[in-house]
Parts: C-alpha cells; sequence; structure tokens
C-alpha cells in the first residue's frame, strides 16, 4: 500500500488496475502508451462536446430566469404591483426557501429518474413557473410563482455537478465545473443585455415591459426543456451516445481514480448516515455559503447598485452597464478552474481569489466616489464566482461513493442557497452599508477561513495517512469492503 499511497500524495489518483474490484479488460492492452494516449485525448475531447455545451446552456437559462427579477424591478415591476422593499424582498426569499428545501434530495432522484428525464422536466416546470410570472396582477400571485420555481430549479445546480464528476477524473473535473459555472456570470451578462432589448416592447399586446421578460425567457425555457429529452444523457455505464469500447474507457478512467462512480449502486440509507458522519461536508456547507450568499447579493441587486451610484443614468443604461463585470467573472472562473486543476491546490486558490471579493466589496462600503465604487463591482465579482465552482469541485474531489457524493454536494449548495434569504433581505436602504458589510462578513469568516481551516484539516489527515496511522482502518476487511470505504481507505489522498 505504500506505493499507492505515495503516488496518491502526489496527484490523487490511482495508476494501476492491481487491487481495483470489477475492472472491466483494458480494449487498448495491445496499443502504445502513445497510441492509448492519442485514444484517451479523443474520448475526452467527445465527452466535452457532448456533455459541457448543452448543460452550459441549460444553466444560462436558470440562472437567467432566478435573477432577472432584479432586471424587472428597475424595469417597473415594483411600481406597477405595489411593492414595498420588504414585500419585494420576500419574493426573492421565498425562492430560496423552496430551492433550498429540496436540493438535498434532488440528486438521488437525479440517479434514481435518470438525467434525461430527471433534467427535462425540472426544466419545463420552472420555465411554466417563469411564464407565469409575466402575468401575475399582485404580490400574492409573484410569491406563489417564485415558489414553484425555486422548487423546480432546486435540481439543476447540484444535478448537473454531481452528473459531470461521474464523468471526469478529479484533476479533470475543476475546469468542467468552472466553465458550467461561467454560464451563471454570462447569464448575468446575458441577462442585462436581453432585458435592455426586451424592455422596448413595453406596452405591446397592452403588456408592460417587465414582463415581458419573464413571458420570453420563461417560453424559451419550456422550448428548451422538452429538447432537453433528446439532448441530455445518462450516467457513464448508460450513455447511449458511447460506442461499447467508449464506454469500458470512461469506466476505467473512473476506477484508476479511486471512483465507485463507475459502479452501479441502489440507493441505501447507509449513504446518508454516511454524509451526515463525514465532518468535510459540514465545513464545506460553511464555505459554500461564504461564496454563495454573496453570489446572490451581487445578482440580484448588481442593476439596483449600479442604479445607486448617483450617474443618473436611464434604465437600460443601468441595464448595460451590469454586463462588464459579469463578463470579466466568467473568464476568471475558467482560469481559475484550469490553475485549479493543474495544480490541484484548490484550497489555496479559494484563499487568495476571497480576497479580491473582499478587496472589491470594503471598495463599495468605504468610498463616495461613484467611479471607485463602481470599480469595487469587478472585483467583487471577480472574488465570488470562481469560488462557487471551486469549492464544488474541492467537495466532489474529496468525497467519494456515488450516493454519498450525491448527498454531500445536495446538503452542501442546498446550504448555500439557504443563504440567500440572507442575500434577498440586506440591500435595502441606500448607500447599502448594511448589503456591502454583511457580504464582507461572509466572505472573510466563512469562505476565507473555513477554507483555510478545511487546507489545513485535510493536509493533517492526509500525513496521517502516509504514515500509515489510518491502516488499522482495513484489518481485516476483503477487498470489497476496503473498495467500499471510498474516500476513508487509507490510499485515499484528498485535494488540497
Amino acid at each position: 500500500m505504500s506505493d499507492d499511497r505515495e503516488k496518491g500524495s502526489q496527484n490523487g489518483e490511482g495508476s494501476h488496475d492491481e487491487g481495483l474490484l470489477d475492472m472491466p479488460p483494458d480494449p487498448d492492452a495491445h496499443l502504445t502508451p502513445e497510441e492509448k494516449a492519442e485514444i484517451d485525448r479523443k474520448l475526452l475531447w467527445k465527452l466535452d462536446l457532448k456533455l459541457l455545451p448543452w448543460l452550459c446552456f441549460l444553466y444560462l437559462l436558470a440562472f437567467l430566469d432566478r435573477t432577472n427579477i432584479g432586471n424587472a424591478k428597475i424595469a417597473g415591476l415594483g411600481k406597477e404591483l405595489g411593492l414595498t422593499t420588504a414585500s419585494y424582498n420576500a419574493t426573492l426569499t421565498i425562492f430560496f426557501v423552496s430551492y433550498a428545501l429540496f436540493e438535498p434530495v434532488t440528486n438521488v432522484l437525479l440517479k434514481q429518474w435518470r438525467p434525461s428525464v430527471f433534467i427535462p422536466i425540472i426544466m419545463v416546470a420552472w420555465g411554466a413557473s417563469m411564464l407565469g410570472m409575466g402575468f401575475v396582477t399582485n404580490w400574492s400571485g409573484l410569491m406563489a410563482a417564485r415558489w414553484f420555481l425555486g422548487l423546480a430549479e432546486a435540481g439543476l445546480f447540484p444535478g448537473v455537478n454531481y452528473y459531470l464528476s461521474c464523468w471526469y477524473r478529479r484533476s479533470e473535473f475543476g475546469i468542467r465545473a468552472a466553465i458550467f459555472f461561467s454560464a451563471a456570470a454570462l447569464s448575468g451578462s446575458f441577462g442585462g443585455l436581453l432585458a435592455a432589448g426586451i424592455e422596448q416592447m413595453d406596452g405591446l399586446a397592452n403588456i408592460a415591459g417587465w414582463a415581458w421578460i419573464f413571458i420570453l425567457e420563461g417560453l424559451l425555457t419550456v422550448i428548451i426543456g422538452i429538447i432537453s429529452f433528446w439532448m441530455v444523457y445518462d450516467f457513464p455505464d448508460e450513455a447511449t451516445f458511447l460506442s461499447a469500447q467508449d464506454r469500458i474507457r470512461v469506466i476505467r478512467r473512473l476506477k484508476l481514480d479511486q471512483q465507485a462512480s463507475a459502479n452501479h449502486e441502489k440507493f441505501q440509507s447507509k449513504y446518508l448516515w454516511q454524509a451526515f458522519a463525514d465532518w468535510k461536508m459540514w465545513l464545506g456547507m460553511m464555505i459554500y455559503a461564504g461564496c454563495d450568499m454573496p453570489l446572490y447579493a451581487f445578482s440580484l441587486f448588481l442593476p439596483t447598485i449600479i442604479q445607486d451610484l448617483g450617474w443618473n443614468t436611464s434604465i437600460v443604461r443601468s441595464q448595460l452597464m451590469s454586463v462588464p463585470p459579469y463578463a470579466i467573472a466568467a473568464l476568471f472562473t475558467v482560469v481559475i478552474g484550469f490553475v485549479a486543476d493543474r495544480t490541484r491546490a484548490r484550497g489555496m486558490c479559494n484563499i487568495i481569489v476571497s480576497l479580491l471579493g473582499v478587496a472589491g466589496f470594503s471598495m463599495m462600503l468605504g468610498s463616495e466616489d461613484a467611479a471607485v465604487r463602481y470599480a469595487g463591482t469587478f472585483l467583487g465579482a471577480l472574488g465570488i464566482y470562481p469560488c462557487i465552482s471551486n469549492t464544488i469541485t474541492w467537495m466532489a474531489n474529496n468525497t467519494e461513493g456515488v450516493y454519498k457524493r450525491g448527498v454531500v454536494l445536495g446538503f452542501v449548495i442546498g446550504w448555500g442557497n439557504l443563504n440567500g434569504v440572507v442575500s434577498s433581505n440586506i440591500y435595502i436602504n441606500s448607500p447599502f452599508y448594511e448589503g456591502h458589510g454583511t457580504v464582507m462578513a461572509y466572505m472573510a469568516l466563512f469562505l476565507f477561513g473555513g477554507s483555510v481551516l478545511m487546507h489545513v484539516l485535510l493536509r493533517r489527515e492526509n500525513n496521517k495517512r502516509r504514515r500509515g496511522e489510518r491502516d488499522y482502518w482495513i484489518a481485516g476487511l476483503t477487498d470489497k469492503e476496503i473498495e467500499a470505504l471510498g474516500d476513508r481507505r487509507p490510499d485515499f489522498m484528498y485535494t488540497l
């Protein structure tokens, strides 16, 4: 085991078949290493082309649909429905309540119903909720629509991250998760442009511009959801776009990476208790709240923050000025994903990037200069968006077991999104000192502090495993029982 442990300490991956159960025979055993590497490169490229573009598009729509209420607000939603600051914030809050309540169970449903069925169904459901928001005439109707929007959207983000983690090696997942999440930043950029254009339809068919934002974007989501029945694929052992040999290659890649994702398991309650007993889940929940609450505060209130800069901007200009921070954040998210994959220093990436966000919100909090505060929105976006995908990848890398990983990601993301309740209620009175201060506190205490603590604890655990201090965990166990331990195997080295 010492050889395996040393390899794990270097890159967190296995590299041989010995000791791996149910390993299918290598279809490329007769090839040279160079020929195998070329086949592996083509296979990875095939997976990327089949999986990532459509899933990114789906998340762009999801984030667009959950945050476009901020664009609708400055386009007249609040005035027409007679919303006060408190009632408007309540419509934001109720989304996160239903979203967070249903999120922890969605990965189990995804695994049992299959991605090609589960994801299209929830898309059609949230598209219908969004469409309905365009026809509400009072606050109660808006509250009901937002509740069902949160319920339906709850399965997409944790589901897709879990789904992708079941396709790629741990050292490959970060950049893919970053590309996927960059769609959220792009949706902010795209959403501002789209809202500025749709708002020009104000009065058409006696429908207000803010209502057209909901109607058109909701209708688009329903159509894309129906198409997704043919565009979303199942897990590796059932994916129809792979040949039999390619399916074996994907499964072998996962097994050699010490992942149980290649196995076809049935859900058992023990996986739930394994997740609850894992300290990494609880600390991960704290870290993720430290970037997710700021994410929603930023995305929901950025148009309002820009409008409050005092530049006497028009509504359309405020929408357009929200585009650049999102665009820069999308690019930076992918860069950090690439760096974290190459260095495997995911914790350090969180620590350094979070400081950019703290600096940005301190500029918005402490400066009276509109230009400085606007520059702060750029740093704020740079400090928030990369940490979302990086934290999810970090948790997925360090949680092994098909259902356990799904449960852990569900609770981590669910708790983070429940903190959207805080996001919805901190930007009340201009100049928003309470809002900026609360975001800074979350990023400094939970994101930065939690990441430092996680890094230290994981490094300590890895050192114990290298010294053989955890070998007693497998004394007297069979090979199958050892493999079932997942990330508690003494030769499993955590990603720092």
